[in-house]
């Protein structure tokens, strides 16, 4: 698909709609709680009982948590967020789990825990990949650059700690809540290829499997709110 190229500008507002929806499962399927925390007395004790696995948050509704959502193949020239980005280690879990920033962010990576962590970058750009620790109550800086898909940071300390992180040249995603949800406000007239990206489905397959589809092409107008529902099909054997 082409670049649709968007001049942002006081005017073009007045031709931008919103984009909505839920994202589901198309069958029941629980959650499973974290096991081996208790490797680390501190990430033990924070926690009373294990949490649930963030990999996989699918409520009684068979709608998703934690999907990020994006549309792809967007080339924008609007003002970006400036603000630092904030992923905090702490109960010895990343904080948020799923995150989109955009490229004109820095990220400050934090470790709030009385343990030390380290942070490894899987970045698809070696520039931006790397691997150093976190010791406790200290923080570093970074510049992500840009990704075409979520990328993951992990802690090879605790290995249940896993974080993933879109990083846009364009202000177009979100990441769904408890329901399911996700709204995008501010999106120009036209038609874009979304994508929706839940990690167990996309990269925690096992290789027998083939990865379910995860676009959809959406027609956006001024005239109201155009509705993305997407439901992830059960993955198909190879």
């Amino acid at each position: 698909m082409s670049k649709l190229i968007i001049i942002m500008s006081i005017f073009s507002f007045l031709f931008c709609g919103t984009i909505e929806g839920t994202v589901t499962y198309v069958m029941s399927k629980a959650g499973k709680p974290l096991k081996g925390m208790d490797a680390d007395p501190i990430c033990g004790m924070a926690h009373s009982v294990p949490p649930q696995d963030e990999n996989w948050m699918l409520n009684e509704n068979n709608q998703f948590q934690n999907v990020i959502v994006w549309l792809k193949n967007v080339e924008y020239s609007g003002n970006l967020d400036t603000t630092t980005a904030i992923i905090d280690q702490v109960n010895c879990l990343y904080t948020p789990h799923m995150n989109t920033i955009n490229s004109k962010q820095k990220v400050l990576l934090k470790n709030s825990d009385a343990t030390p962590h380290n942070i490894n970058s899987q970045h698809p750009n070696n520039e931006f990949a790397f691997n150093e620790q976190t010791p406790p109550d200290e923080s570093i800086l970074k510049d992500f650059g840009t990704t075409d898909e979520p990328f993951l940071l992990k802690c090879d300390i605790h290995g249940w700690m896993r974080a993933w992180v879109l990083v846009s040249d364009h202000p177009y995603h979100a990441v769904t809540d408890e329901n399911g949800y996700f709204k995008i406000d501010n999106v120009p007239n036209g038609t874009y290829e979304i994508a929706y990206f839940q990690e167990k489905l996309m990269k925690g397959l096992p290789k027998s499997f083939n990865t379910p589809l995860n676009t959809a092409t959406i027609t956006v107008t001024d005239d109201g709110v155009t509705n993305a529902n997407f439901m992830f099909e059960r993955p198909t054997k190879k």
